[in-house]
């Protein structure tokens, strides 16, 4: 089979979706059922993918982990001198050298010159929650969500929650749609505190002393519900065990982050901001435990990555996180404070609860890998095959 991956969704700073998309780009071409495997962006066709993800890479957002790279960044063999082609003749030779392949868009979306394509529907809060989602990305759901839809043969969901919801929202043919589970690195694994001691140091932690949060910082993610629930905890555990928050600035937060200055300047809450991703693995092995409220997820690929790192999870008990736990976390409503606050004190606190909470973590994350994923999405595209 020849495939076409969009990656869109590459760029210094990786989200979960990102991330996807980069361990698609990675081991698809290797895959030994596909051949000459290509990548498109916005345009453009990209011939290391690995560079988008350079920091000196300049980039222009224009969606949801959509961004624009001038296409002299992407391209090679293209001399400066050249006249730039006419857009209907680019348009054509890009729609010509589709023609025959399968187009996977990993994130929701394809372009017009897909003639067969497959794209990965993460989640339906943009349509379900817009009030949680800025502006610009609403306007760019409306402009191409639909279009992308009718161009697809098939849909892959990361989680069986998130694609029951898509063939009811959406209206598609259950065979016609398929959940493929993401993976998790084996980067992310229990260690030790001399292990991990220089890397944290570097960041101001202590080993098995913190309790971790890694999320965007968007409304759905329900992190100032963590911030009222942690305040709810005794000064002397909050001062013990401080709560560490790692991710994005994410948008809709103007009023969350005065918050998290107010409460840093307490002592007791650190905000890191993004994290290289290198750096993730140590400091998801040297938290105490990991705490994860959101209210909407797809799949929650950081609670995975907690309970493969070998650290108990508190998380809410909505969508896909029930489903990727399989009965190893601690599940409550996010919007239940005091349960909150409780899930915390247990998460730090109980020493009858936590080693069993390990233990059936790092049991269910070991059923997940991203060699699996890669297999069942090759299958998927089996079932559309030309």
């Amino acid at each position: 089979m020849k495939l076409i991956l969009s990656v869109e969704a590459l760029s210094p700073n990786l989200t979960g979706i990102g991330r996807y998309a980069w361990e698609l780009a990675q081991r698809l071409p290797m895959h030994p059922r596909l051949q000459g495997v290509q990548f498109y962006r916005n345009g453009s066709w990209v011939d290391e993918p690995a560079r988008l993800l350079q920091a000196t890479v300049p980039t222009v957002s224009v969606g949801p982990g959509v961004s624009i790279v001038p296409k002299a960044k992407l391209t090679t063999s293209k001399p400066r001198w050249r006249l730039k082609q006419p857009r209907w003749l680019r348009d054509w030779r890009i729609t010509s050298a589709c023609r025959g392949k399968i187009f996977h868009g990993p994130n929701f979306f394809l372009p017009p010159c897909a003639e067969v394509g497959v794209a990965t529907v993460h989640d339906l809060s943009v349509f379900k929650y817009p009030e949680t989602h800025p502006a610009e990305r609403i306007r760019h759901f409306d402009r191409e969500f639909k279009a992308s839809m009718t161009r697809a043969a098939h849909l892959i969901t990361d989680s069986a929650a998130t694609r029951l919801e898509v063939i009811d929202f959406l209206s598609w043919p259950a065979e016609k749609v398929t959940a493929v589970p993401l993976g998790v690195s084996p980067h992310f694994a229990p260690a030790t505190a001399n292990e991990l001691a220089l890397l944290l140091n570097r960041y101001g932690l202590t080993f098995n002393s913190y309790a971790l949060c890694v999320s965007t910082l968007e409304p759905r993610k329900k992190i100032a519900n963590l911030l009222q629930a942690y305040q709810c905890l005794t000064p002397q555990l909050r001062k013990r065990y401080p709560l560490v928050l790692v991710g994005g600035r994410g948008w809709l937060s103007e009023d969350l982050h005065g918050e998290i200055d107010r409460l840093s300047d307490q002592g007791w809450l650190k905000y890191l901001g993004f994290v290289p991703e290198a750096d993730l693995p140590a400091i998801f092995a040297g938290a105490r435990s990991f705490l994860y409220p959101s209210v909407y997820e797809g799949f929650g690929l950081p609670v995975l990555e907690a309970m493969a790192s070998g650290i108990p999870v508190v998380a809410s008990n909505f969508t896909s996180l029930p489903e990727i736990t399989q009965n190893a976390a601690l599940l409550l409503n996010p919007d239940n404070i005091d349960a909150l606050a409780d899930g915390i004190r247990t998460s730090l606190l109980d020493e009858l609860w936590r080693p069993n909470a390990v233990a059936a973590g790092l049991a269910v994350a070991q059923t997940y890998s991203w060699d699996r994923c890669i297999e069942q999405t090759v299958a998927v595209y089996e079932k559309i095959s030309l």
